[in-house]
């Protein structure tokens, strides 16, 4: 079957209105960065659920790695950024689910309260489908978050495939949803084979185990 291309002004409308582009590579050292802990406190702060914790554990476990090789592949990568911004990625889940809601956006702007760091933030918002030009030069931290994921199932790690194959199960409700959805697998896959080039690496074939791309 044909893939959708990717129209972004008809996609990007569920998920986040006409906005400046987020802040690129540059980090500036004053912003906040928190670690692990800080985080799992968040957890507890928004009352996440015991399934999503695992979710954005693992999908945090998969953006360290790809930032550990960028990192040692010459691009300006904060690692510790990664991967905060990923275990903060579905920050405002619990409450979407209860209250209705765009989770990304929600708990975008929360992160960017919480933190005062643009670029965590925006991993966060961006998360779900990213509405920019996918440059690793400029957006690695953003499209780490975005490609780990759109490889964790639940709690786990899998193809790019079976993910969306799941997500049209459980929310392709209507053809406009499912349409939606196909476009941002697409894009999913544009994101994966440009990681791919850029870390020479196959990261489809990646279980991530343990923390290891292999």
């Amino acid at each position: 079957m044909t893939q959708p291309t990717l129209d972004h002004e008809t996609v990007r409308k569920p998920f986040l209105p006409k906005v400046p582009a987020p802040p690129g590579a540059r980090i500036d050292p004053a912003w906040h960065i928190p670690g692990d802990e800080e985080c799992f406190s968040l957890w507890d702060k928004f009352e996440m659920f015991e399934n999503v914790r695992r979710h954005s554990m693992t999908v945090a476990e998969v953006a360290t790695c790809v930032a550990q090789r960028g990192l040692e592949h010459g691009y300006d990568v904060n690692v510790r950024l990664i991967r905060a911004s990923a275990l903060l990625h579905d920050l405002a889940k619990t409450y979407s689910i209860k209250f209705g809601g765009n989770h990304s956006q929600l708990g975008g702007a929360w992160v960017q309260d919480l933190t005062g760091n643009p670029v965590l933030a925006s991993g966060v918002t961006h998360h779900v489908y990213w509405p920019f030009d996918i440059d690793l030069n400029k957006y690695f931290h953003q499209l780490a978050v975005l490609y780990a994921d759109k490889r964790v199932q639940h709690d786990i790690v899998v193809g790019v495939e079976p993910r969306f194959d799941d997500l049209i199960k459980r929310y392709g409700t209507t053809d406009l949803i499912a349409s939606r959805i196909r476009i941002t697998k697409t894009q999913a896959i544009e994101v994966e084979r440009t990681f791919d080039e850029a870390l020479g690496i196959t990261l489809n074939e990646c279980s991530f185990d343990s923390g290891r791309m292999e």
